[in-house]
């Protein structure tokens, strides 16, 4: 009884630092290189070049303090959902977490070599990514993950059919 108790007590604590460590992997990526894009503009270029450059200390407030300016706005989207803005309250805390997951993604490329100077973070980042990656590997071998894979990939596939079949239709139309 007390092993059926303690697996359903992890699952409840896992199942949501899954879904966060998901959303966070899938969305680094991606939207890192999304903001790396911007890196081709002259402004974006400099400020850059000016963020690797910083010193240390600098390079954690860099990193830190952007992040910590959307507590705010999340803390607006938890009160427009207290006050029944459903739509307002979601679409502020999607915008904020994919705008926030961005910019850390980014920032975190550009000052990881500095940040690893600092003696503490150099030895506190490495045991957090190991962690990170064996909960990773947990999440990846479990039935819902494979399963959300399958039908994401048929999905795909159907999608993919449907594309081809509209761009055959109007090449169609065209003659």
């Amino acid at each position: 009884m007390i092993v059926l108790l303690q697996r359903i007590l992890k699952g409840i604590l896992f199942a949501p630092l899954a879904v966060f460590l998901l959303f966070e992997e899938w969305g680094w990526e991606p939207l890192a290189a999304s903001f790396a894009a911007l890196g081709r503009l002259p402004v974006w270029r400099q400020l850059e070049r000016l963020i690797i450059r910083l010193p240390p200390w600098a390079a954690l407030l860099a990193f830190g303090i952007p992040v910590l300016l959307l507590i705010p706005v999340k803390l607006l989207a938890m009160f427009l959902l207290g006050k029944g803005h459903l739509g307002a309250g979601l679409g502020l805390v999607v915008s904020a977490k994919i705008a926030g997951t961005a910019l850390a993604a980014r920032l975190f490329q550009l000052t990881e070599p500095t940040l690893m100077q600092l003696g503490w973070f150099s030895r506190a980042y490495p045991p957090w990514k190991a962690w990170k990656d064996r909960m990773l590997r947990r999440v990846r071998v479990s039935w819902p993950w494979r399963l959300g894979r399958r039908m994401k990939h048929r999905t795909k596939a159907v999608l993919v059919r449907f594309w081809n079949a509209f761009r055959k239709a109007r090449a169609g139309e065209d003659k």
